[in-house]
């Protein structure tokens, strides 16, 4: 069932024909529609993709994430368009089409470019009036529809590992020393080949960029690893090139964690989070796989974050 109103998917998919025809006039028609989300609706006609953001996104924040990924082509892919346009009280921007990472072929997944883009773009000079990365506002948002969600066995062992972080995880409180250019959201799906199907990595999706804490940008595969999702080796590459890179998010040497250790537990939340409001709306019981993130948040509330006292101070 198509949970977007029917005009916004056929309005976006025109808007996506009539952009791609005016790049090229030969070019050939073929439409699909790339996601349908609540918090975003995505299609894509030929060598073009229209993105309907999610509804009440501040269009000055926009505009400025557009602006940072015109400014970095060589890390973000840029926009076909430096400004959103207004289609059925939403935002839509523009951007060209790249080849997105095969989830069917793990052994290939691109760790090393993945964390190469990331250090580059921690390194970017930022300026004062850039937005906050919205990461642990995202991960709220996962909790506040959990705790919608009913009645349900796996709901109690969540909010109990969320209530054990510290404010700024919960976006309860600013982030501490949010000075560094963050992705907010990174994970294989943020990244795309462009402009050919074997042309560099590039990081998509500025819904979420902004200043804030560059360890957030690392937590997503740092959370897999530790709740055994994502080989050791796979987290070796991803942290080894990242650290070669001069990432900023953790040492150069020695233990990662007490750097990761915060946001790798509210990614860990929001993930929960997610499953078991997605499973409770279905009808049906926790896969394996969530139900092995559940069980990390049982453990999580038992065992305080590292950081937890020193960034409530």
């Amino acid at each position: 069932m198509n949970s977007v109103p029917g005009p916004l998917l056929v309005d976006l998919a025109a808007k996506a024909r009539a952009a791609a025809h005016a790049r090229s006039s030969a070019c050939p028609c073929g439409a699909a529609t790339l996601a349908d989300r609540p918090d975003g609706l995505v299609v894509r006609h030929a060598d073009t993709v229209a993105k309907a953001h999610p509804p009440g996104i501040d269009p000055a924040d926009l505009t400025s994430r557009l602006a940072l990924a015109t400014r970095h082509p060589g890390i973000l892919l840029p926009p076909l368009h430096p400004t959103p346009v207004d289609l059925h009280g939403r935002l839509v921007t523009f951007w060209p089409y790249g080849t997105p990472v095969d989830p069917d072929d793990p052994d290939a997944a691109p760790w090393e470019s993945a964390a190469t883009l990331l250090a580059r773009l921690h390194r970017t000079p930022v300026s004062e009036d850039l937005p906050v990365m919205r990461g642990p506002a995202k991960a709220a948002r996962a909790v506040a529809r959990l705790r919608e969600t009913g009645p349900h066995p796996a709901v109690a062992p969540v909010l109990r590992a969320w209530a054990t972080l510290p404010p700024w995880a919960r976006a309860e409180a600013p982030m501490p020393h949010p000075g560094t250019l963050c992705h907010g959201d990174l994970h294989l799906g943020q990244l795309i080949r462009h402009p050919a199907a074997d042309g560099p990595w590039l990081l998509i999706d500025v819904d979420d960029l902004g200043v804030g804490v560059p360890g957030w940008d690392l937590a997503r595969p740092a959370a897999w690893y530790a709740c055994g999702l994502l080989p050791p080796g796979e987290w070796t590459r991803f942290l080894t090139a990242y650290r070669e890179a001069g990432g900023p998010a953790v040492p150069a040497e020695g233990d990662p964690w007490p750097a990761l250790d915060v946001p790798a537990r509210a990614l860990t939340v929001q993930t929960a989070a997610r499953a078991v409001a997605k499973a409770v709306s279905a009808g049906r019981p926790l896969d394996e796989v969530e139900r092995s993130v559940v069980d990390v948040c049982d453990r999580m509330a038992t065992v305080p974050p590292q950081l937890a006292q020193e960034h409530a101070k």
